[in-house]
């Protein structure tokens, strides 16, 4: 987990993707590593969840792919199998997490409040999801939740975009950022991967200003 951990540290940002169409995978993957964003979280919220991770993974072995939106141990195998590095899951299934921390495999679970955090902390987790960010206080809700639980590092989702992106990453609870504004389904399902790696860049210029 400690190794996910830095890695996400270096990209700064987690571009959360629904892809319905798999033969949509490897443009993608290539419009966001030219934009110098060499990660995804891949939803199964799509039957194309798996093939995608799939094919992303084989054709950019060095891009940081995980899996999200992981609700069952059994979607977790699939996700691990077909070359996921990490698994993200809204919410703190307690079944998903065991299953997860028994394979060794690095988890991401949602939590939004002081009882999630603690969960977690039984299963040696300190780097969590806080979902959905802003819709739960956002910031000010992470700040509050730091002076208890110091440990914790945070990998907000829900909310983020362009404009309080960089205020999230100023805090230094804050590894990643998860969001979907440079990888919007439309964008994606038309084929505009122009428009996904000028979104990229932007992105990745407001997180190195």
């Amino acid at each position: 987990m400690h190794k996910i951990s830095e890695q996400l540290k270096l990209t700064r940002i987690v571009p959360v993707v629904a892809i319905h169409d798999s033969a949509h995978a490897k443009p993608l993957a290539q419009a966001l590593y030219n934009g110098g964003l060499p990660c995804a979280e891949i939803t199964f919220r799509t039957d194309a969840a798996v093939d995608s991770i799939c094919i992303m993974s084989k054709e950019f072995p060095d891009m940081l792919i995980g899996a999200g939106t992981v609700l069952t141990p059994e979607q977790a195998d699939q996700a691990i199998k077909a070359g996921a590095s990490f698994i993200v899951s809204p919410g703190l299934n307690p079944t998903v997490v065991k299953h997860c921390v028994k394979k060794k495999y690095p988890i991401i679970p949602g939590i939004n409040n002081p009882t999630g955090i603690e969960i977690a902390l039984t299963f040696g987790l300190t780097l969590l999801k806080f979902f959905p960010a802003e819709a739960s206080g956002g910031l000010e809700m992470i700040k509050a939740l730091s002076a208890p639980y110091p440990q914790i590092r945070y990998m907000p989702t829900g909310g983020i975009n362009l404009q309080n992106l960089h205020t999230y990453l100023a805090n230094d609870r804050i590894v990643a950022c998860g969001g979907t504004w440079m990888v919007k389904e439309d964008l994606i399902d038309s084929g505009n991967f122009e428009e996904i790696q000028r979104l990229t860049e932007e992105a990745v210029r407001t997180v190195r200003a």
